[in-house]
């Protein structure tokens, strides 16, 4: 009787956690890394590097359908009582801006660098959540060719926080890059996927070298962005996890999107207006300018605390005569 019972949870087990779906390139049949998994109510998650993600029904009785989506790729979507175990995508290369990605470009360039900008102010730092998504403008340099070499990303670690410090993590960032359009970012850009993690003894400033995704910012500029896709399990690879808690309140239990370290530390020192953010899962995947106008009880805005102080290296080639 006994072994009758633990077979009976071990069935129940298996069929509450082992849900496992995977999205592919269904010309190229290969996994599409890091789509995106929305519950269409503001919530979701991302697949992982392979392509796979959980979903469990038990877990979300509240959702009845998944929209997947990944860039460069048509949007689906499901009943989440009819769920494909293989999610096949449609490329669509209408939908990405002309590809910016060349072969490597030969010649003589000058390094130039545009500092970072940055502070240990945690309460003037921008706490990310999983489907936060944070852009900034840069021009070209002296409007000649210009290559982004490395990107110079300001960061709080939990190091600078041992009294707050919560134990050891790596959340993991990806890298996307936006045209312009009525000075928001517009069109992706297509380049190879750019994903890397930050853990808790990350330096204070985090250089990220990318000069062989060979990204050269167009005539009109370039939006740079980061987004915060989850913690890293042990093995280095996202972990699927739920990313919201449930909170009692007056009003019901409210979904709490779940806060990734490490903080982003955002400035009032810049002069201009160059930073952008969106919820990827909230108000259909829309950019929004960081200020009032985004949220007027933000400490930050209120602070005037508005930008995001990224940095870059950038390589400036000389021009052929």
């Amino acid at each position: 009787m006994k072994i009758k019972i633990t077979f009976l949870f071990l069935c129940i087990s298996l069929s509450v956690y082992a849900q496992k779906f995977q999205v592919i390139d269904e010309a190229a049949r290969t996994p599409v890394s890091f789509a995106t998994i929305s519950f269409g109510d503001g919530r979701g998650t991302f697949a992982g590097e392979d392509g796979v993600f959980d979903f469990v029904k038990e877990k979300y009785a509240d959702i009845d359908s998944l929209h997947i989506s990944a860039i460069g790729f048509k949007e689906r979507a499901f009943s989440t009582t009819d769920i494909p175990d293989i999610i096949a995508l449609m490329p669509e290369a209408s939908q990405l801006s002309e590809v910016i990605v060349t072969a490597p470009k030969r010649g003589k360039f000058k390094t130039k660098k545009t500092k970072a900008t940055t502070h240990g102010d945690i309460h003037t730092s921008w706490l990310p959540t999983v489907e936060s998504e944070v852009a900034v403008f840069f021009k070209r340099y002296e409007g000649k060719t210009t290559r982004i070499g490395k990107l110079i990303l300001p960061i709080n670690a939990e190091t600078q926080y041992q009294s707050k410090g919560k134990g050891k993590y790596a959340t993991i960032f990806r890298i996307q890059f936006y045209e312009p359009e009525n000075g928001m970012p517009g069109k992706p850009i297509v380049h190879e996927k750019i994903v890397f993690a930050i853990d808790q003894e990350a330096e204070k400033v985090f250089e990220l070298d990318i000069q062989s995704k060979q990204i050269f910012i167009p005539e009109d500029g370039i939006f740079a962005s980061l987004q915060v896709l989850g913690y890293a399990n042990k093995e280095g690879k996202l972990a699927q996890s739920k990313k919201y808690r449930e909170v009692k309140t007056r009003r019901g239990i409210q979904k709490i999107s779940t806060a990734f370290r490490p903080l982003l530390p955002f400035t009032n020192q810049l002069s201009s207006q160059k930073t952008y953010v969106r919820r990827i899962f909230l108000n259909n995947k829309k950019w929004q300018v960081f200020d009032k106008t985004y949220n007027e009880n933000s400490n930050l805005i209120l602070s005037g605390s508005r930008n995001y102080g990224m940095g870059t290296i950038v390589h400036v080639f000389e021009e052929k005569k």
